[in-house]
């Protein structure tokens, strides 16, 4: 499954968002079951930013969401996200050589 979240953050904060995206993978990344991650940037608008991650499955990222380094390092920025759906099954995929 991938998970999605989008942030609207203002050019002042770039750089203390860019901390805390970095922080909260950090810590996810730890958990069982994450595969991987991309932090970016909508080339039209430097204000909308988005966290993807990559999980074995909803479970994983579930229980990864309840551990307490988590708690204190990543929920808060991922309390920051746009409210709308961050979770997605994954129906097709083809890998690149």
């Amino acid at each position: 499954m991938i998970v999605i979240t989008r942030y609207s953050v203002p050019e002042a904060d770039t750089e203390a968002f860019r901390s805390d995206a970095d922080a909260a993978v950090e810590v996810l990344s730890q958990r069982p079951g994450f595969r991987w991650h991309r932090i970016g940037r909508a080339a039209d608008d430097p204000t909308l930013w988005t966290v993807v991650t990559e999980w074995d499955g909803a479970g994983f990222y579930r229980r990864a969401l309840s551990s307490y380094e988590v708690k204190v390092n990543a929920v808060p920025l991922l309390s920051r996200a746009i409210d709308e759906p961050s979770a997605f099954e994954i129906l097709d995929t083809e890998d690149t050589p």
